[in-house]
């Protein structure tokens, strides 16, 4: 979708919203999970409060997007559904489309960047069968949206946004619905994760509405933080740089009809970092046996992570908004949570070029607890020096000033090459 289609794309009023989204609840019926809504001892322990998760990740497609891309798909009249619809996505709402397609017999194509994992590619050609067409196209987002929005003008194709649509925010609003319907009280604190905001937008509506004393959250990647960049600048604008780990929360710019819905709601908004969300999908996976996503995670990395203040006995919900992990991911995912927390560190280390300089190495600067575990030679200088880049895993992140005044003592030239840096964006 382009700019003035956001522009110009009309904003649900507030006496309207709860009338389209019991149409979505109704449309929904027998399509749509009724996602379980399951305690979880690992974060109430961490916290104190009493922590409950949406499961998403259960759903039709693994993640939340069905609810809007059905609801809107649903609505079209006979004539739209007859020249097909179009969408962008970075794979879970590509997903919820491919399925609306097939169970309502409407022919899709379905835009995604470059970064879109393989799983995600797959499952929607799963889902949609003959019915969707898959076309890569960019590297963000943002470039999947703008094929998509010329193929629609060119075609006559309806296009269903991932997020900027009343009906669309509609539908992710059932997620709300759901919750309030399956607590015997509302809760004290939502945290909803944020891409486009679609989600926030619906179920932070009507969860303003509903329970006006809950704490809404809303939980950004801390690489793609387009919806406080909006709040800051008083709408929408571009983000000038993102990292798309996060892929399925990786948008540049904050939609125009999610942000006053957004705003209105009197969410607040925070940030994770990467390495946080992956340190989270580790433990959600390893002590709680769910797979997420990066973005289904973020909710519940802000919890984890500590970067929520809570009340105890609060009752707290995390949306835990989508599964569709890429297993060949998770190498990626280790080597983030480590560098997150401290344990893993990679240097430049110039050796002569003589019997036993490595063994020096071993024994003089690393610590007993320390490990090498990447050990690459990047070139020889000269005929008495040759560099190597070293990654070395710590028993404790607290044993890094140790190993620092190590090398300080060495007469090794070792250099430290810091998360954020050029070279360390370069070599690692």
């Amino acid at each position: 979708m382009d700019d003035d289609d956001r522009v110009s794309a009309p904003t649900p009023t507030p006496d309207r919203f709860p009338a389209e989204v019991r149409d979505a609840v109704r449309r929904l019926e027998g399509v749509a999970e009724r996602t379980p809504l399951q305690r979880n001892a690992r974060l109430s322990g961490l916290t104190g409060a009493d922590v409950w998760l949406k499961r998403e990740d259960l759903q039709v497609g693994r993640s939340y997007k069905i609810r809007g891309a059905y609801t809107m798909i649903a609505a079209l009249p006979e004539a739209e559904r007859a020249a097909g619809v179009v969408c962008a996505s970075a794979g879970n709402h590509g997903q919820g489309v491919a399925y609306a397609c097939r169970a309502l017999q409407v022919r899709g194509r379905v835009f995604v960047p470059g970064t879109t994992p393989r799983q995600k590619r797959e499952r929607i050609a799963a889902l949609g069968g003959d019915m969707v067409e898959l076309v890569i196209s960019g590297d963000s987002y943002d470039d999947a949206a703008a094929a998509a929005a010329e193929f629609a003008a060119a075609s006559g194709a309806t296009l269903v946004p991932a997020f900027d649509s009343p009906a669309t925010v509609a539908g992710q609003a059932t997620v709300a619905v759901e919750i309030l319907d399956q607590l015997p009280e509302p809760p004290d604190v939502v945290l909803l994760p944020v891409g486009g905001g679609g989600l926030l937008a619906g179920a932070g509506t009507w969860l303003h509405a509903a329970s006006p004393t809950t704490r809404l959250i809303g939980v950004e990647p801390a690489g793609a933080t387009n919806m406080a960049a909006a709040m800051a600048a008083g709408g929408p604008v571009d983000l000038d740089e993102m990292d798309t780990f996060v892929d399925g929360a990786a948008v540049r710019r904050a939609g125009a009809v999610t942000y006053p819905l957004v705003r209105d709601s009197g969410a607040e908004l925070l940030a994770v970092p990467e390495g946080q969300i992956c340190t989270e999908m580790l433990d959600l996976y390893q002590t709680d046996g769910i797979i997420a996503e990066p973005a289904g995670a973020l909710a519940t990395a802000a919890l984890s992570g500590g970067l929520v203040t809570l009340e105890p006995a609060q009752t707290v919900v995390c949306v835990l908004s989508g599964g569709n992990n890429d297993v060949s991911r998770y190498a990626e995912v280790v080597e983030r949570s480590l560098v997150h927390r401290g344990l893993k560190h990679y240097f430049l280390v110039e050796f002569p070029q003589e019997p036993g300089a490595l063994r020096r190495f071993l024994d003089e600067v690393l610590g007993p607890d320390d490990d090498i575990v990447r050990f690459e030679y990047v070139k020889r200088d000269n005929r008495e020096t040759g560099a190597a880049l070293t990654g070395i895993e710590l028993g404790r992140a607290e044993g890094l000033a140790e190993l620092l005044e190590r090398i300080e003592a060495s007469p090794l030239r070792i250099e430290h090459l810091t998360p954020g840096s050029t070279a360390y964006r370069f070599l690692v």
